[in-house]
């Protein structure tokens, strides 16, 4: 049970941020790779933190082949998922972005993997209620190909990930190299082409907040995937996610059909746990 609190404490965490961060693209007082850094900066510290106080930070040279890949396609992923953070309303953020787990099931089945009979019902469940998403006039399509493609583009780069911690790097190692990485790419777009020094904005307190709060949704989930199954602490933080985007998208951005958000919501939530 402590382990669910951490996961949708986590979740809560993340989607203030993404509030946030929202907001601040949609009012233009924060560019989409400010907003990146913010997201970014206090989960990398958390991490180095880890990785030193548990001396298991592992990283091999031999594993540059796919992680330039990796760290390239996050680039593209990231900037096209803040793209859309900005453009798509909460709850069609939240549902669209779910396509990204039964996505990486199907990898597995193609690769040999066998699926149990609940695994499919869930990859059936999920891919059918986000195609009548997608062709429903109830749900906002404004940035829905952006999120379509920020749903697809993860199984290359988490099938990257699964390879490398599993030949190669420890995941501490991994994922502070990318996220470090992607702070840098942000931070030179924001001096160069946004005009934006990131660091000034940690001196105001709602972007403060925003770096704290996706800090600590990242150290969070992390700790929940200690206390549960790794299957079980995904299905919880992604259905954390879809419940948060769909009530901030209707308590804080007024989106309308809340009847019908919220039917969408659980029938995706209970695909999630058809897959864990």
């Amino acid at each position: 049970m402590f382990g669910i609190l951490l996961a949708l404490s986590s979740s809560v965490f993340g989607e203030v941020s993404d509030i946030i961060g929202k907001r601040s693209i949609q009012k233009r007082k924060a560019s989409v790779y400010t907003v990146g850094f913010l997201t970014l900066i206090f989960g990398i510290l958390f991490l180095a933190f880890s990785a030193m106080k548990r001396g298991v930070f592992v990283f091999s040279m031999a594993s540059l082949p796919t992680l330039i890949p990796r760290i390239l396609l996050e680039i593209v992923l990231s900037v096209i998922t803040i793209t859309a953070l900005g453009r798509a309303n909460r709850s069609t953020f939240g549902f669209v972005r779910t396509l990204t787990t039964p996505l990486l099931l199907l990898v597995d089945l193609i690769m040999g993997y066998a699926l149990s009979d609940r695994q499919i019902i869930g990859v059936v469940l999920i891919s059918v209620i986000l195609l009548l998403v997608s062709l429903s006039n109830k749900i906002s399509k404004e940035g829905i190909s952006l999120l379509f493609i920020s749903a697809i583009l993860p199984v290359a780069t988490l099938s990257l990930y699964k390879y490398d911690i599993n030949h190669f790097n420890s995941f501490e190692a991994e994922q502070i190299i990318v996220s470090f990485c992607l702070l840098i790419f942000f931070y030179l777009m924001a001096i160069f082409k946004a005009d934006e020094n990131p660091f000034t904005f940690l001196t105001k307190r709602v972007f403060l907040f925003q770096a704290v709060m996706s800090g600590l949704g990242t150290a969070v989930g992390s700790f929940a995937y200690d206390w549960l199954a790794p299957s079980i602490a995904t299905a919880a933080l992604r259905s954390g996610a879809v419940f948060s985007a769909t009530i901030s998208g209707d308590i804080y951005f007024k989106e309308k059909h809340r009847l019908y958000k919220f039917s969408i919501a659980i029938l995706i939530v209970l695909g999630l746990l058809f897959l864990a």
